[in-house]
Parts: structure tokens; sequence; C-alpha cells
């Protein structure tokens, strides 16, 4: 007999002994989405199972999670539905099993959904306004939680392109913002994030750029550059040509006034003998119609005569 439980004792020990206990039992949250993960305990064997376990803390009794009651190692366990109450506390546990053996339960820490979940950044389109941005954003929606109003604040930062002078902006969540008193023409980078007043765990959105309002165009920046240069050429010539022109009259002046002094002259006098020769002619023509008159009524008188000497020779013949 006694030696028959010496040859039992060594399987009985092994059976006795239990499976390592999993490691890193952790409970991450993103969106509302719970994830739990965790790895087998060191030495743990190949064909071993894991099951997960959950309490809620106002009930205060473990509930196995029907989608993971036989997990492989490196799978972890979906916790979303289980975790329905945001307001409420949570723990869960792991454990390894065989046919033969058991592990310890490995215990996760105190998990809170309300505020342990991390806020995924949002969808972001921005637009130009003039001297504003107008943001558009679209939150993603939360795993069996769209009742949950979560989002309360924007936190935008934005950030000029040309200098990389930024600051930060926190705002009321609203679908449409706009962010005003910026620059005409000037490219903006903008990054967004959502927050709620239970809740500092957030990830920011990607950067994204728009101008306040439409760039010149390069050809249009350089026809008035080539404006600019054609005026100020043109000015150049312009002003050159009045300064040269300038100095050219006043030396024909200085050369040819004398002459011209003595032209002024020479033509004054001219008009004068010229004045002189007409007034002259007019008075001579004057005497010479008073000479002429006489002889021609003189003439004239002759005439009426001799008609009326003709006229009476004919009254008398044909008498």
């Amino acid at each position: 007999m006694g030696l028959w439980i010496l040859l039992l004792l060594p399987f009985h020990l092994v059976v006795c002994v239990s499976l390592p206990s999993p490691s890193n039992v952790s409970i991450s949250s993103f969106n509302m989405e719970h994830i739990l993960s965790f790895r087998p305990g060191p030495g743990t064997p190949s064909d071993a199972r894991f099951i997960v376990q959950t309490l809620r803390f106002r009930r205060n009794s473990w509930k196995a999670v029907s989608s993971c009651l036989e997990l492989m190692a490196g799978q972890s366990c979906n916790l979303t539905s289980a975790f329905k109450d945001p307001f409420e506390y949570y723990l869960a546990r792991v454990q390894a099993f065989t046919r033969t053996q058991t592990s310890n339960w490995a215990v996760s820490t105190r998990f809170y959904p309300l505020s342990d979940t991390f806020l995924g950044p949002p969808e972001v389109s921005v637009s130009g306004c003039g001297n504003c941005l107008i943001l558009q954003v679209s939150v993603p929606t939360l795993k069996n939680q769209q009742h949950l109003d979560l989002h309360r604040e924007l936190i935008v930062n934005v950030r000029r392109t040309r200098d990389g002078i930024q600051f930060r902006l926190t705002l009321p969540y609203k679908e449409e913002s706009v962010i005003t008193y910026l620059q005409r023409g000037v490219e903006y980078c903008v990054t967004v994030a959502v927050t709620s007043f239970s809740n500092s765990n957030f990830l920011p959105s990607k950067p994204y750029c728009a101008f306040t309002s439409p760039p010149p165009s390069k050809s249009s920046v350089y026809i008035v550059f080539s404006l600019l240069g054609a005026f100020s050429v043109l000015g150049l010539v312009l002003i050159g040509s009045v300064v040269y022109g300038g100095q050219l009259r006043f030396k024909l002046f200085g050369q040819r006034s004398p002459r011209s002094l003595s032209y002024i002259l020479l033509q004054g006098q001219s008009r004068e003998s010229v004045e002189l020769s007409d007034r002259i002619s007019v008075t001579d023509l004057h005497k010479e119609d008073s000479t002429a008159r006489p002889q021609i009524s003189s003439t004239s008188e002759e005439r009426l005569e001799d008609w009326r000497g003709r006229i009476k020779t004919v009254a008398k013949s044909d008498v």
C-alpha cells in the first residue's frame, strides 16, 4: 500500500500544480468601444484557453462574457456590450485553463467608461471667408452610446503657414464654427480636438489647411511687376526728355534771340511802309475820281442833246 502511494505521488503533484496566471491585463477604450487584452503567463502550454469575466460594482457579482469563454493566446475580448452603463465602474479578470488545470485569476484595474475612453479625432473641413475660416466638424459615432452627448468643447490650434505663428482657441462644440480676425489671402492650417467636461482624453485631428481668400495667381503677379517696371522706365524717359528739351530750348533761345529781334524790327518797319503806301494810293484814287466825274457828266449831257435832236428830226419827217 505504501508503495502505491509513493508511485502515485508524482502524478498527484502534477495534477495539482496550477497554470501560470495571465499578465498585462488591461482595458483600452476608443470612442466608447472597450477592448480587453492580456498575455499568457510564462510557461503556459500552447493548448491553454482563457476565459473572461466582468464585475459591475453595484451588483458585486462576476459574470462571464459570452463571446470570451475560450480565447486563445493573442486574442482580445470586446467588452463594449458588457460595459453598457457609462456611469458605472467595472472590473475584468482573465483565467487560463486546460482540461486538467486552471490558473489564478488576473484582475484589471478599475474602469470607468465615461472618463477612461479616448475621444477620437473628428473629421474637419476648412474653407476661407475673406478674413476668416469656416470649420465644419463631424465627430465619430460612439459605440453603443449614440444617445450620450459627450462632446462639449472644441480645442482649435491655428497655425499661419507663412511664418509659423500659431494660437489656440477653445470654442463651444458646434458642427460649424468661424475663426475671425485673420489676414486676407493667407494660408492657415488648423487642427481640431473634441473634449468633454468629464473626459480629458482626446486625440487631435490631422492638419487641415486653407486660404482665407483666394491667393493671387503667379501670372497676375508677373503682370503686375512687368507693368510696374514698364511704367518706371516710361517715367524715367519722360523726365529725361523734359530735362533735355529744356536745356536745348535754352541754348537755342540764347543763340537766336538777336536775329529774332532784328527780324521783328524789320517786319515792323515794312508794315509801316506798306501802310503808308496804301494810304497814298487811296488818296490818289480819290483825286482821280473827283477829276473824272465832271468829264463823265458832260459827255452824257452831250449825248442826251444829240438824241433829242434826232427825235425831233424824225417827228418832223413823219408830219
